[in-house]
């Protein structure tokens, strides 16, 4: 199927690493052209140079989601580079596990400042623009622990809980400008070290996770006994963001192999 992106502008926040990195590359694939918007700029230049290879614009753009300031900076160098934006993909996030109450408070607020404040910093800064060309597709990832909850994810649930909420707001106050907004959310998706950068939060303490005796035993949680890949999470972001989808908006879709059945 031909989704129309060929020629579409796209801006992907936290699109250098892991999940974001498979949606820039598969966006690409598609012949639009993307911005990757991201703190680890030299993971950005990597994934942007990736790009280009494929006969589009890509362009890296260093990126802190939890700043009002440096989001808009982003987006207008991307207008200001191909002329207009047709999609936003909020997808940067962070998280650690650890019970609430042995979290500090430090990192509460991170993922506040990351899950959530990032993805209303990332909508607003686009919406006047989109408004004003009368169209515009947003999706931002969120989680299958926004829907459920999750055992030592609380906060971050909270955050992702609050995304779905918050598109199903926007979405309603701006179909009439022909403007879309969805939520993807993945379950886990480790993905290879190779595509994430030193600053991915896979680098860190979440790096157990690749280990073949944890996943194993996360595959049995889940209905399907596999993981989802990066490119699981890009295929259908990248449709879902298309005119293919063009009649869906307000809507969350789970990619995670039966985590959640909603």
């Amino acid at each position: 199927m031909d989704l129309g992106l060929a020629g579409k502008n796209v801006l992907v926040m936290g699109g250098a690493s892991n999940i974001g990195r498979a949606i820039s590359l598969t966006f690409a694939g598609e012949k639009a052209n993307v911005v990757v918007g991201d703190w680890d700029d030299q993971q950005a230049e990597k994934t942007a140079s990736d790009i280009t290879k494929l006969g589009v614009k890509g362009l890296a753009v260093k990126t802190d989601v939890t700043s009002w300031d440096s989001v808009q900076g982003t987006v207008k160098k991307a207008i200001d580079e191909l002329g207009s934006l047709d999609i936003l993909v909020n997808n940067a996030g962070w998280a650690i596990d650890r019970l609430f109450t042995e979290k500090p408070r430090s990192e509460w607020e991170q993922e506040v400042a990351i899950n959530y404040w990032g993805v209303i910093n990332g909508i607003r800064a686009v919406l006047d623009h989109m408004i004003e060309r009368k169209t515009g597709s947003i999706v931002s990832i969120g989680s299958d622990a926004g829907r459920m909850g999750e055992y030592r994810e609380a906060v971050y649930a909270g955050c992702k809980g609050g995304v779905i909420a918050l598109t199903k707001a926007v979405a309603r106050e701006n179909g009439r400008f022909g403007i879309r907004l969805n939520v993807v959310c993945p379950g886990l998706t480790p993905g290879k070290l190779d595509d994430c950068g030193e600053k991915s939060l896979w680098r860190g303490e979440e790096a157990d996770v690749f280990t073949p005796e944890a996943q194993d035993r996360a595959k049995k949680g889940y209905p399907l006994r596999k993981l989802g890949t990066p490119q699981d999470i890009a295929n259908s972001v990248v449709f879902i963001a298309s005119e293919r989808a063009g009649h869906v908006t307000g809507q969350t879709l789970s990619v995670s192999g039966g985590y959640t059945m909603m």
